[in-house]
């Protein structure tokens, strides 16, 4: 479960701060200021709202790469490049997926050792990956795009993960669940203290700077995907859009 990127900082309320109606010269010229200081402090109370919204996703990240064997590097790399292309023509037209949905995240050639006590260690071939991210909108046709590569030679397939392309969309509904979240946790605190509840006086959203997102395994889709009677099968549920705001409130 993951939460929004944005804050939106501490919220000041005219007339909330612990100076109260005095100025901050006030404040700072003796004692009897900063006691008055320290009686606002003691008629607060703080907690933290969360909010929580489960929505559909609408966008899939697919890890799809190939790997390669061969005696030489350069070999073991042309036999990867050659793959790498048929798959990237392949999304391009069949699956009509546009090149900015098309990006490369991981490319290496590097050499086989094998062990014997009469040789010591040697290299025995070279092995080259490339791993391409695709970004993917049409979640019903997630599973027949897997069985697509793999049969165009992708032999490296990873974990699709679910998102929602704009979490900013849902951000309002969010922030709302949790100051009403907030609001009621206060309140009950308040009356538990034979108190009534005052205004706002902070509020700070806690955050992380992620978008929401869910994983499928792995292993399930291979499984899935090895079955020759039927092709994979990748449903993409649902993802949780969360935040949480530390709230202060004034107590009456």
């Amino acid at each position: 479960m993951m939460k929004f990127g944005k804050s939106i900082g501490a919220v000041l309320l005219a007339g909330s701060l612990i100076i109260g109606g005095m100025g901050l010269s006030g404040v700072l010229k003796g004692p009897e200021k900063a006691y008055a200081a320290d009686e606002v402090q003691k008629n607060i109370v703080s907690v933290v709202g969360k909010g929580e919204l489960a929505i559909k996703p609408d966008i899939v990240y697919l890890s799809i790469g190939v790997s390669t064997t061969a005696d030489t590097a350069q070999e073991a790399q042309k036999g990867t490049a050659a793959k790498i292309a048929k798959l990237t023509a392949l999304f391009k037209t069949t699956w009509g997926i546009a090149d900015k949905d098309i990006q490369s995240t991981q490319f290496y050639v590097q050499p086989n050792y094998v062990y014997s006590e009469k040789e010591g260690q040697q290299v025995k071939g070279y092995n080259a990956q490339h791993t391409l991210k695709i970004s993917y909108r049409d979640l019903t046709k997630v599973g027949q795009l897997l069985d697509a590569a793999s049969t165009a030679g992708a032999n490296n397939i990873g974990n699709a993960s679910f998102a929602i392309e704009d979490p900013s969309a849902f951000e309002a509904q969010v922030i709302e669940k949790a100051m009403l979240n907030a609001d009621v946790k206060a309140a009950a605190i308040a009356k538990a203290a034979k108190r009534g509840l005052g205004q706002v006086v902070t509020v700070i959203q806690n955050d992380d700077g992620n978008n929401p997102v869910v994983f499928v395994e792995q292993a399930a889709m291979s499984k899935a995907a090895n079955d020759s009677a039927a092709g994979s099968s990748v449903e993409p549920g649902e993802v949780k859009v969360t935040t949480q705001l530390s709230v202060t409130y004034e107590l009456k």
